[in-house]
């Protein structure tokens, strides 16, 4: 049996047709002239022959090297917000965190992918839109460990495990706000470009609405469907005067827009519509009427995360260092849900 090899950059160059300068300019990014089409050659002819930088170090056994990647789909909200958490708790333990975002985008996510394992770095956190279950698949299989965040689809079942915002119960707890407050007609301003994310969303307001009663009016309405102008008509038509009516939004700046559009309209908020959103954002305490809202512990889901890895890693004295004990998850590759505390503001009163 012929003994197996790894591709070299002479085997790159080879295959795509170019020389190994223009194979190395490719493959290490830099800022020189090359046609898009060059590019695509030398890259499909490495993924071809499985060429990867620093194959000298992948053929090592695995050492630490005290970083850690996080990969996001944007740095927008809470996002940002949970990176900057995430990159506190990594000082805190000794460790160094490089921040990546797809911006979902496949081509960018294979790029930042192999330069993640091109680092070695000793584990990833992901969110559950930043990364396809094929992208999951190869960092698994090169090694690394993954801990997903805010995933609720198949990508958690190849994670060492899954630290999830509870936002399902959160919405249920919306509606149920709502109804104590007097709504008795329901919508959903939802974003169905958040996938998964939005059906807990879908599925904690469908709670919401059979827990009181689920006999009151309600409809959803997606961002992609509706002009934002259109968006306090669309609303009126379909709720009773009688009574107020409760929109659950997305997020924070999801609401924003329904409050402002509803305001604009003529439409009183809290006395005709009563608006609620979700993470707490600056843009919720600071508007009028303020935005009632879920506070998200980012503190409490990053050093859950970090202890979950480090206990994976074996690094249980680096906890131990700083008066915390080793994380038990669950199960193998089980799911731990962190609760959101409601924040009642003026839109909801």
């Amino acid at each position: 049996m012929a003994e197996y090899r790894q591709a070299t950059v002479f085997d790159v160059a080879k295959e795509a047709g170019v020389s190994t300068a223009t194979v190395s300019n490719v493959l290490n990014r830099r800022d020189v002239p090359l046609s898009e089409k060059t590019i695509r050659k030398v890259e499909e002819a490495a993924a071809k022959l499985g060429y990867r930088r620093n194959v000298m170090a992948a053929s090592l056994s695995r050492r630490k090297t005290y970083e850690v990647g996080l990969l996001l789909p944007g740095f927008v909200g809470y996002y940002g917000l949970f990176a900057q958490q995430m990159e506190r708790t990594a000082h805190k333990y000794g460790y160094h965190l490089s921040v990546f975002s797809t911006d979902m985008d496949s081509k960018v996510e294979r790029r930042l992918l192999e330069k993640l394992l091109e680092r070695r770095v000793d584990g990833l956190f992901c969110h559950g839109l930043a990364m396809s279950g094929d992208s999951a698949r190869k960092v698994v299989n090169d090694g690394t460990p993954i801990l997903f965040f805010n995933c609720w689809n198949e990508l958690k079942h190849l994670a060492i495990g899954t630290v999830n915002l509870n936002v399902y119960q959160a919405c249920v707890d919306a509606v149920v706000h709502l109804h104590e407050q007097g709504c008795r007609s329901f919508f959903y301003y939802g974003n169905k470009r958040a996938f998964a994310t939005n059906e807990q969303r879908i599925h904690g307001f469908r709670e919401g609405l059979r827990l009181t009663g689920g006999k009151h009016p309600a409809d959803m309405i997606d961002v992609e469907d509706i002009a934002a102008d259109d968006l306090a008509e669309w609303l009126a038509e379909r709720s009773e005067d009688a009574t107020p009516a409760g929109v659950m939004c997305f997020d924070d700046w999801k609401a924003f827009v329904c409050q402002n559009r509803l305001i604009e309209g003529g439409y009183d908020v809290p006395g005709r519509f009563k608006v609620v959103g979700i993470n707490n954002e600056f843009v919720a305490g600071h508007s009028y009427p303020g935005i009632t809202s879920f506070n998200v512990p980012y503190e409490h889901q990053a050093d859950m995360s970090f202890r979950w890895m480090l206990t994976h890693l074996g690094e249980q004295a680096k906890l131990e260092a700083k008066g915390e004990r080793p994380f038990s998850p669950p199960v193998a590759g089980g799911e731990v849900k962190i609760p959101l505390t409601l924040v009642e503001r003026l839109s909801s009163r």
